[in-house]
C-alpha cells in the first residue's frame, strides 16, 4: 500500500473510530474522559450511529454514508485523479454538513429561528461535540486536505496540504469564529437589531477621536493616545531589543550572559508587576520622591502616572519580546559577507550600515510589529500607571465589566484595534517588499562576526546597561517586598508570606499542599507546560509553510497567524465565553479552553521568529532535500529545525512565561476548578494582601528562570560551523581598542 492509501486509510479509521465507537456528545463526561466505557448506550454517552437510530438524531446518518463512500472509493483501487476527486467531494460534503448540524441544531431545535420557520420542528435537540464528533470532523477535514495534495495542490505534498488544512481550521474555529460572534454585537442596536448606524455611533464619539489636547489642556480621544504610546513603545523596544542582540552576539562584554538573562526578566513576571514596582520607586509615596523630599526638599509628584510612565512600563515589559525575535536573526547574519566588505575596503561601519544591518531587516520590521500590536493590546500597565491617559484596551475592559456593561461598545473598539493591527502588519509587508534577506546557504561558514564600530558599540553598552541597572532595581524591590511585614510601613523581616501562599505539612500519608496558592500554582503550571510545546510546534510549521510555500489564500493564512495578537486579551476572554459557552462547542469552564486560548494567543511570536529566522536561510538546503527524495515533513525535521533553533528557543519560552503570566483574557475564563496563578494575585492585591502578592509574583520569577535554562539546555544551541572568536580577534573585550 502506497504512503498515500495509508494515510487515507488512517483517517478514515479514525472517522469510524469517532462515529461508531465512542461518544458523539459530551454530557456526563468531559471531553477526554473515558467514564462512558461504563455506560456505552446511555443517551448521553451514546456514538453517532446509534444517536442516529435509536435516539432520532438521523441528521447524523448523512456523515456514516460520506465514510461508507470514502471507504468504497479506497476500497475500488480507482486512478489517482479520480481518487481525488472523489476524496475532495467526501471531504468537503462532510466537513460542511458535520459544520451546518453542529451549528444549526441546538439542545430546544432549531437554533435559527428562520429555520423553525421553514423547516418542521425537531422532536429532538443536540449538544456539545464530544470526543466521537471531534475524531469524525477531524478525519473528513484530513480527507479534504489529502484530495488537495491528490489533486496536485500543494505541489502534490500531503504533509503540507493537512498541515494547512489543520491550522487554517484550528484558526478559524480558535481565532476568527469567537471574534466575529463578539464583533456582531458592534452593528447590534439595544433592540437586537443589525444596523450599521449603531456602529458608527459608537465608534465616531469625542471620547474616541477628540483632539482637545492640541488646542487647550483637555485630553485628546484614547485611539490617538493608544496610537502615539504603540508607535513610541515599538520604536523604543526594536532599538533597545537590538541593542541587546548585538552586546550579547557582537560584542566581548565580560558579563554578557548576566545581561542576557537580565534582558528576559521582564517578560517571565505578571504584566502588573513592573508598573507596580515603578509606582514602589517612583510614585507619590515610592522611595526616589521621599528620598527628593529628604534631601531636597522637593515636594512628591504623580509624574509617573501618564503616558510617559505607561511607555516605560511597556518598554520593560515588551522589549525581551523584540530581544528573543533579533537575537537569532543578528547570530544569523553571514560572517563571509562582512569580512567580502571588508575586503572591498569598507571599514566597520561601512560594514555595519550596508550589510550587517540590512541583513537584519526582517528581524527589526517583525520585532517592530509584534511590540506595537503588545502596546495596542497591552491592559496591565496603562491600568496602574495611566491616570488620566486613556487607551483602547483599558476602555474595552471598562465597557465590559464597568457600570456600562456595553459588549457593543467593546466590540466596536476591538474592530479599531483590529484595524490599527492591520495598518501595522500592512506597513511591515511593504518595508520588507520582496526582498531576498538569505544569509545562511548550504555551505559552511567560517568566519568570525566583524565588530561593532566603536561609537554603535558604546551606544549599545549605554542604552543598556542604564536599563539592566534599573531593571536589578526594580526586581530587588520586588523580592525585598515579600520579606517584609508591610511595604513603605513596616519593613521588620518576616518569612509569613510565604509560608501562607506555600506551607507544605509532612504526614504519614505523604505530602500536604496546604498554602493557600498551591491549586492555583499547580494548575497553571500544568496547563502552562501542555500549552507551550503545542505553540511552538504550531508557530514553527505555520512558519515554514509561509516562507517556503505558495498557495491560494496565504495572505489569509498569514493574517489569521496574526489576528489573535491584534486583539487586547479582554475582548479575546469575552469572545471565548460567547462561543464557547453554548453548542456546538461547550468547553468553557475545562482546561482545554484555557490550553486553547493560550495556544491561539501566543502563537504569533513563534510564527514571526520563525519566519524571521527562516529568511536568513538559503532555500538551496529545502531543495537539495526534495532532490534527495525527502518530503516536506523529513525537511523541516533534519534540515531546518536544527538551523532554527534559537527560533524554537524563543517560541517555547515566550509561550510558557506568557501562558504563565497572562491575565486580561484567561480572568473571564478560569472556574472554581481552574484559577489561574495571576487572578490570584490580582485578588489578593484588591484585597490589600500585597506580602502574599509579591511573594507569589517571586516564586513565578524564580520558577519561570529554571524553566528558561532547563529549556535552552534540551533544545541546545545552533552549529553552523563557523570558528569561535579567540581573545583579540573577532569581538573585542568591553573597554578594547578597535583592531
Amino acid at each position: 500500500m502506497t504512503a498515500e492509501r495509508r494515510a487515507i486509510a488512517f483517517w478514515l479509521a479514525i472517522g469510524a473510530i469517532g462515529y461508531l465507537c465512542v461518544p458523539w456528545y459530551a454530557l456526563s463526561h468531559s471531553l477526554w474522559s473515558i467514564g462512558w466505557l461504563n455506560d456505552y448506550t446511555s443517551k448521553e454517552n451514546a456514538p453517532a450511529v446509534l444517536q442516529a437510530f435509536h435516539y432520532g438524531r438521523t441528521w447524523l446518518l448523512p456523515m456514516g454514508a460520506l465514510l461508507v463512500a470514502a471507504t468504497t472509493l479506497l476500497a475500488s483501487r480507482f486512478a489517482p485523479p479520480q481518487r481525488a476527486r472523489g476524496l475532495l467531494a467526501v471531504g468537503a460534503l462532510g466537513s460542511m454538513w458535520f459544520l451546518t448540524q453542529g451549528f444549526a441544531i441546538g439542545p430546544a431545535g432549531w437554533t435559527f429561528d428562520a429555520l423553525g420557520t421553514l423547516l418542521p420542528a425537531l422532536a429532538v435537540g443536540q449538544y456539545g461535540w464530544g470526543l466521537g464528533a471531534t475524531l469524525t470532523g477531524c478525519a473528513f477535514a484530513m480527507l479534504l486536505a489529502l484530495g488537495l495534495a491528490e489533486s496536485g495542490h500543494f505541489s502534490g505534498d500531503a504533509f503540507i496540504a493537512t498541515s494547512v488544512v489543520a491550522l487554517a481550521a484550528s484558526m478559524a474555529l480558535f481565532t476568527f469564529f469567537p471574534v466575529i460572534k463578539i464583533l456582531l454585537s458592534a452593528i447590534r442596536d439595544s433592540t437586537g437589531s443589525f444596523t450599521l448606524v449603531a456602529f458608527f455611533d459608537r465608534l465616531f464619539t469625542q471620547k474616541i477621536w477628540g483632539i482637545a489636547c492640541i488646542t487647550g489642556p483637555l485630553r485628546c480621544g484614547v485611539a490617538w493616545n493608544t496610537l502615539l504610546l504603540a508607535l513610541l513603545c515599538a520604536t523604543g523596544c526594536t532599538a533597545l531589543g537590538l541593542a541587546f542582540a548585538l552586546i550579547a552576539a557582537r560584542t566581548g562584554f565580560r558579563y554578557k550572559k548576566f545581561l542576557r538573562a537580565l534582558s528576559v526578566l521582564p517578560i517571565i513576571t505578571p504584566p502588573f508587576v513592573i508598573g507596580f514596582g515603578l509606582v514602589l520607586l517612583f510614585g507619590r509615596s515610592g522611595l526616589v520622591n521621599q528620598f527628593l523630599e529628604w534631601t531636597l526638599g522637593i515636594q512628591p509628584s504623580r509624574w509617573i502616572y501618564g503616558l510617559q510612565g505607561v511607555l516605560v512600563a511597556q518598554i520593560f515589559s515588551f522589549t525581551p519580546v523584540a530581544f528573543l525575535v533579533l537575537i537569532g536573526v543578528v547570530e544569523g547574519v553571514s560572517p563571509s559577507m562582512e569580512e567580502a566588505a571588508q575586503t572591498l575596503r569598507a571599514n566597520r561601519w561601512r560594514t555595519f550600515v550596508d550589510i550587517s544591518l540590512p541583513l537584519m531587516r526582517p528581524g527589526l520590521a517583525n520585532a517592530f510589529l509584534i511590540s506595537f500590536i503588545e502596546s495596542i493590546a497591552d491592559f496591565g500597565n496603562p491600568i496602574i500607571l495611566g491616570g488620566n491617559f486613556g487607551v483602547l484596551s483599558t476602555e474595552v475592559f471598562f465597557s465590559v465589566v464597568g457600570a456600562q456593561l456595553d459588549q457593543g461598545r467593546a466590540a466596536t473598539l476591538g474592530i479599531l484595534l483590529l484595524l490599527f493591527a492591520l495598518a501595522a502588519f500592512f506597513a511591515q509587508r511593504w518595508v520588507l517588499g520582496r526582498r531576498v534577506y538569505t544569509a545562511l546557504a548550504g555551505k559552511g561558514d567560517s568566519g568570525l562576526p566583524t565588530p561593532l564600530p566603536n561609537a554603535t558599540r558604546r551606544l549599545c553598552y549605554a542604552v543598556a546597561i542604564p536599563w539592566a541597572a534599573l531593571t536589578v532595581v526594580i526586581y530587588a524591590m520586588v523580592l525585598i517586598g515579600g520579606f517584609v511585614e508591610q511595604w513603605s510601613r513596616n519593613y521588620t523581616l518576616t518569612l509569613e508570606h510565604y509560608a501562607k501562599a506555600f506551607a507544605v505539612e509532612l504526614t504519614a500519608h505523604g505530602i500536604i499542599w496546604v498554602g493557600a496558592a498551591w491549586d492555583s500554582f499547580w494548575t497553571t503550571l500544568k496547563l502552562s507546560a501542555t500549552a507551550a510545546p503545542v505553540t511552538a510546534a504550531l508557530g514553527m510549521l505555520s512558519a515554514y509553510i509561509l516562507t517556503r510555500h505558495r498557495f491560494a489564500g496565504r495572505s489569509t493564512f498569514e493574517f489569521g497567524t496574526m489576528l489573535s495578537f491584534a486583539i487586547p486579551g479582554t475582548v479575546i476572554g469575552v469572545s471565548y465565553i460567547l462561543a464557547f459557552n453554548v453548542p456546538p462547542i461547550e468547553i468553557t469552564g475545562t482546561a482545554l479552553v484555557l490550553v486553547v486560548c493560550n495556544v491561539f494567543r501566543n502563537m504569533p511570536v513563534g510564527v514571526r521568529a520563525g519566519m524571521a529566522a527562516m529568511a536568513q536561510i538559503d532555500k538551496s538546503l529545502d531543495e537539495a532535500s526534495t532532490t534527495l527524495g525527502a518530503r516536506g515533513i523529513t525537511t523541516l525535521q533534519r534540515v531546518l529545525l536544527p538551523l532554527l533553533k534559537p527560533a524554537i528557543v524563543a517560541a517555547l519560552v515566550y509561550s510558557f512565561v506568557r501562558a504563565m503570566t497572562t491575565v486580561s483574557a484567561v480572568i473571564f475564563l478560569i472556574s472554581a476548578e481552574y484559577e489561574w496563578a495571576t487572578t490570584y494575585i490580582i485578588n489578593r492585591v484588591v484585597n490589600g494582601d500585597y506580602g502574599v502578592a509579591i511573594a507569589y509574583c517571586s516564586v513565578l520569577i524564580v520558577l519561570m528562570v529554571a524553566v528558561i535554562w532547563l529549556i535552552q539546555r534540551l533544545i541546545g544551541e545552533r552549529r553552523l560551523g563557523r570558528r569561535e572568536a579567540v581573545a583579540g580577534a573577532g569581538v573585542e573585550p568591553l573597554g578594547g581598542t578597535a583592531a
